[in-house]
């Protein structure tokens, strides 16, 4: 049986390639309404493994995190905001991660789901969501959205000028 598993664990490794994302081609965006205004903003910092199996995706594994304090809504002071306790709390919990959990097979080609967690200052949640693959620049371009309440996640509290829907976006090289 252990043979086995070796055999299994051996022949995955073989297949599957590891690959790093790369923050320099990469981006996370979100977008929140304010005030009935989209506000978008985004996260650098990109790191983590991919491993990616391009014969069998069913088999990829996506651990990525950004740097929470890196958010960037091109307005200082509300950056600075965002980064205090009511929303992000950047010194306490300065990564924002996301782990796949399984990945799916959809009928395009290049289009699977993802199945994941996401952790936001300490709170994990289930999120699901297309994406497709390209191979780019000696490495796969991965691409998907999905929403969130943000509110799920402790970000700042019951207001009646910020949504709780936060749409993200996300745009990944990995090589």
């Amino acid at each position: 049986m252990i043979v086995a598993v070796f055999c299994l664990s051996f022949a995955f490794t073989a297949i599957a390639q590891s690959l790093q994302p790369q923050d320099q081609g990469s981006s996370v965006k979100f977008i929140v309404k304010n005030f009935g205004i989209n506000t978008a903003g985004s996260f650098e910092g990109l790191t983590g493994t991919i491993q990616y199996d391009s014969e069998n995706p069913v088999n990829s594994v996506f651990d990525v995190s950004v740097r929470a304090e890196t958010v960037d809504t091109d307005i200082s002071a509300r950056d600075n905001h965002l980064r205090k306790d009511e929303f992000f709390d950047v010194a306490n919990f300065p990564q924002i991660n996301l782990k796949s959990t399984r990945i799916t097979l959809t009928n395009s080609e290049n289009h699977l789901y993802l199945f994941g967690i996401l952790t936001i200052k300490g709170i994990s949640k289930e999120v699901k969501f297309p994406f497709t693959v390209k191979p780019e620049q000696e490495g796969f371009l991965f691409e998907g959205s999905f929403t969130v309440n943000r509110r799920d996640f402790n970000l700042g509290g019951k207001s009646i000028s910020l949504g709780d829907e936060v749409n993200i976006e996300l745009s990944v090289l990995a090589r």
